[in-house]
């Protein structure tokens, strides 16, 4: 809701305020204006990404209108899947994890934990280091490398449909520009026309610029300021998964394992240590 009430709080203090100091809001009523900026903008975004940027970003915006991604109860449910991981591994064996590992949807472990299990991407990085670890890797400097080369790659891929968002808000003014000057091309033709008609003329070319600018630094950039924020959040959940998997190689215990993926955390999403204590406690016996 946060996306809608900036949006609301843009568009009222812009016109309400050029309104209140006494302009007619008719005359920022130029539809080809809009077509010329928004519609240039578009050509050039799609020329400019490539098919898979472009599929992705429907629903980029989708998730930037929907807010973070990962919150508190989210890190709780991931936190408590590795708790029970990282039991069960030390109880009975990284062995004792294959079947889960390789049919999680038949896995009352993973089926415990929904988030986690629908979250495509976390639930193959995961399965993944627990294979690797299942089958005898046990260099824990290998392994984190590993990690951080995978994290690296995911991140950069996702931070493409934000850097194509923040492209379009620096390219936003100068089509503004673009309208404003196609705009004074139709107003010379009527140069002979009477003062009134030449201002509002004139008038309805410069609100090119203002579109353009407006857009720029209302809404796209702000947009891409918006998804880059959400992509760190994600790649928290990452770095919360490898901190937990290369304390458990190091052989400490769950629940320091898991308080080792718990620092990761940014402090307004990490749970404190008593809920994760409290959480993992009520946990049923892992099998």
């Amino acid at each position: 809701m946060l996306f809608i009430a900036g949006s609301i709080t843009v568009v009222l203090c812009t016109f309400g305020g050029y309104a209140a100091m006494g302009g007619h809001l008719s005359v920022l009523w130029q539809p080809f204006e809009v077509v010329i900026i928004c519609g240039a903008a578009l050509g050039g975004y799609i020329l400019a990404n490539p098919a898979p940027v472009l599929k992705k970003t429907g629903a980029a915006l989708g998730q930037a209108f929907t807010g973070k991604r990962y919150k508190k109860q989210d890190y709780l449910e991931l936190l408590s899947l590795l708790y029970m991981i990282f039991k069960l591994a030390k109880t009975k064996g990284m062995l004792a994890l294959e079947q889960h590992i390789e049919r999680p949807e038949e896995s009352s472990l993973f089926q415990q934990f929904p988030n986690v299990y629908k979250n495509h991407h976390a639930m193959t990085f995961l399965r993944d280091y627990l294979r690797l670890m299942s089958l005898g890797t046990e260099d824990p400097h290998t392994l984190e490398a590993l990690m951080d080369e995978e994290i690296e790659t995911h991140h950069a891929e996702s931070y493409q449909v934000a850097n194509a968002f923040q492209t379009v808000a620096d390219t936003l003014p100068a089509l503004g520009i673009v309208a404003a000057v196609l705009g004074v091309i139709k107003t010379m033709g009527s140069i002979t026309e009477p003062p009134e008609v030449l201002g509002r003329l004139i008038g309805g070319a410069l609100v090119g610029t203002f579109l353009g600018v407006w857009l720029a630094y209302g809404f796209v950039g702000p947009i891409a300021n918006n998804l880059k924020a959400m992509y760190d959040s994600e790649n928290k959940y990452f770095q919360c998964m490898k901190a937990g998997l290369l304390a458990h190689l190091h052989g400490y215990a769950p629940a320091v394992s898991v308080e080792f993926a718990r620092k990761m955390l940014f402090s307004d999403e990490r749970p404190d240590f008593y809920e994760v204590e409290e959480t993992t406690g009520a946990l049923p016996a892992a099998q």
